[in-house]
């Protein structure tokens, strides 16, 4: 629970994703500067060692924090972080291997044991973080004005302290890390393996859950509405299971946050997010009273262009009449990018050039590889690795300026050291969603066409919805759903009228939903694997569209020097001192509205321009 290891973001709920050639050759990744392969000695010497060295941490240590000089327990700290250091690339690159080809079973036998033997490794170190936080916080003051060495890791020390509050003796804790493989975990795991193993019949077809999902935006409504049905029949076969995991996964939450003393559901997670309850509830407020001039103003534009009365859920990812996505080769989308980065800054790009000279993406469409997209950050001593399924849509190149964002984020806070650099959830999409946004707007302003210019927008216009208003939407049902466990048991039925309630105001009155909707909450993995994780996608969305207006204000001649230190600090402020210089405070409900104004200013522009499909 304690550990810093950087988190990959999850891919966002992004079903909707097609084929394609003519894209070109694409890039595969290199993971030999992790290691050379799953027998490479270097690894097995590795981990020997580091298991050696935590053992003998723990002999030396146990007991004596409070008592040993400030530099002594700078040298402990630093001594940590090189330990943390080598089994987060360990299990990187059991990650990264598993996520190239997951068919592979001598892969997932690989990342399972590695996962197990880390998970021993570091339970040797868990009494480092424990005990640090019983340090009295005059004490740990005291030491830290008498040495330097462990100032250096007073952000480290700040954001450790978070957990003080909620932290059980150590036995407890212990139990509590080792149960984890045969608790939540393995929960888990049922839930993935069962959507894994799962058939949706599509008309005469049968598909996986993916390639069904995926169908609901084919550009023909009958097979929308098929896939539809196919995906409700199937999910309402096990509704049951996914009953038992969520009520279960919920129950358990609840009985780890009452001894934890976290005062509701979402707290853990935003303790995480190293952000105050009262911020999220900011964000939460801005978006839920903004639905009606967002989503429900835009679907409604969408329902007139589809020429429907009605949009029932499976037109919501329906592509728009005259949207012809013409393939996109990977070289055209690479210069895409780096034009648009180097626009900007080009520091910026050349960070990013580094991407494609070196085998660092993996871009290649194949079987057994994960699908969507995610940016990992390994480990400083390393660098990040991105992985993405390239079909040459005008998506996939946004989907590449956000990855790549990511990547550049990551390398620019790597000086900050394996501990500080990892960034909150909250604040580790600002590079990735501004890297979009700055790729977004180059092409926008180069497109002269109307009509592909309002495509473009209405593309756009849609992503952020399904960022901001569907995660926020997504938040509220866990809320709802969180607290009504409370009172005991829920039914599927009572699950699925929580979802019907909280997509039917946030999608608005254009839709009707038809009651086999009712089961769609089963199929979201961030429910399962991340609980209150979704409205980090909402906070970086909005958090990036006032940075944005900021910048398009043009009243501050320092912002890319501005922007780029915010890159740099890595987990080593938190957002009020990064928006600070920018004149912003999240705090704030106006900061919130600021960001929604700009999805709601594409709108006017799509309200304003006659549609001629």
């Amino acid at each position: 629970m304690h550990h810093s290891r950087p988190e990959t973001a999850l891919p966002r709920d992004n079903a909707g994703r097609s084929g394609g050639d003519g894209t070109g050759a694409l890039p595969s990744w290199d993971l030999s500067d992790l290691y050379k392969g799953m027998e490479d000695p270097a690894l097995k010497a590795d981990l020997d060692r580091v298991e050696a060295e935590s053992r003998a941490m723990a002999e030396k240590l146990t007991g004596k924090l409070a008592s040993i000089s400030g530099d002594e327990l700078a040298a402990a700290i630093a001594q940590y972080e090189k330990i943390e250091e080598v089994l987060g690339r360990v299990m990187s690159y059991a990650q990264l291997l598993f996520s190239g080809d997951a068919q592979d079973s001598a892969n997932g036998r690989f990342y399972q044991t590695m996962q197990e033997r880390v998970t021993t490794i570091s339970s040797h170190l868990l009494f480092f973080t424990l005990e640090l936080n019983k340090v009295d916080e005059a004490e740990l003051e005291k030491k830290m004005a008498a040495s330097k060495a462990l100032d250096h890791w007073r952000p480290w020390l700040r954001d450790l302290m978070v957990w003080r509050p909620h932290q059980l003796s150590d036995e407890v804790e212990r139990l509590l890390h080792e149960k984890e493989v045969t608790g939540r975990a393995a929960w888990n795991r049922l839930f993935d393996e069962t959507i894994a193993g799962m058939t949706v019949k599509v008309g005469e077809e049968t598909l996986n859950v993916s390639g069904a999902l995926n169908r609901l935006s084919d550009r023909d409504r009958a097979k929308r509405e098929a896939a539809a049905k196919g995906v409700s029949e199937a999910f309402a076969e096990k509704i049951k299971l996914f009953g038992l995991i969520t009520n279960t996964l919920a129950k358990d939450k609840e009985i780890i946050d009452t001894w934890r003393k976290y005062p509701r559901p979402g707290s853990s997670r935003n303790r995480a997010n190293m952000v105050e309850d009262e911020v999220v509830d900011a964000l939460v407020a801005a978006v839920t009273s903004n639905y009606g001039r967002l989503s429900h103003r835009y679907y409604a534009l969408k329902a007139k262009w589809l020429g429907l009365e009605k949009m029932q859920h499976w037109d919501r990812n329906a592509p728009l009449p005259g949207d012809i996505d013409r393939t996109i080769p990977w070289t055209e989308a690479v210069e895409r990018v780096l034009t648009s980065y180097r626009a900007f800054s080009p520091e910026l790009a050349d960070v990013g050039q580094r991407f494609f000279d070196k085998p660092w993406i993996d871009a290649a469409l194949r079987p057994g590889k994960a699908s969507g997209a995610f940016a990992h950050p390994t480990v400083p001593s390393a660098h990040p690795y991105l992985l993405l399924n390239y079909h040459g849509k005008a998506r996939d190149v946004m989907t590449l300026a956000h990855e790549l964002g990511h990547g550049v984020h990551q390398i620019l806070a790597a000086e900050q050291g394996y501990l500080m650099s990892g960034t909150p959830l909250t604040l580790a999409e600002t590079a990735s969603v501004f890297g979009e946004m700055l790729t977004f707007r180059a092409v926008l302003d180069a497109e002269t066409d109307p009509k592909r210019r309002r495509l473009m927008l209405a593309g756009k216009v849609e992503d952020m919805l399904n960022t901001v208003v569907r995660q926020i939407a997504f938040y509220q049902f866990e809320t709802r759903l969180h607290d009504a466990r409370r009172q005991g048991e829920l039914s599927q039925e009572d699950i699925g009228k929580i979802w019907m309630q909280v997509q039917t105001e946030s999608l608005g009155p254009a839709f009707e939903f038809t009651p086999d909707y009712n089961v769609y909450w089963a199929y979201i993995p961030h429910f399962i694997h991340s609980p209150f994780y979704v409205y980090a996608y909402a906070f970086g969305d909005c958090l990036v569209n006032a940075l944005y207006g900021v910048f398009q204000e043009g009243k501050d001649p320092d912002f890319r020097r501005k922007y780029l230190d915010l890159l740099r600090a890595g987990g080593t402020k938190r957002h009020k001192e990064l928006l600070a210089p920018f004149g912003l405070d999240a705090s704030d409900p106006a900061f919130w509205t600021k960001g929604l104004d700009v999805i709601s200013g594409f709108i006017d522009e799509l309200e304003a321009a006659p549609y001629h499909g």
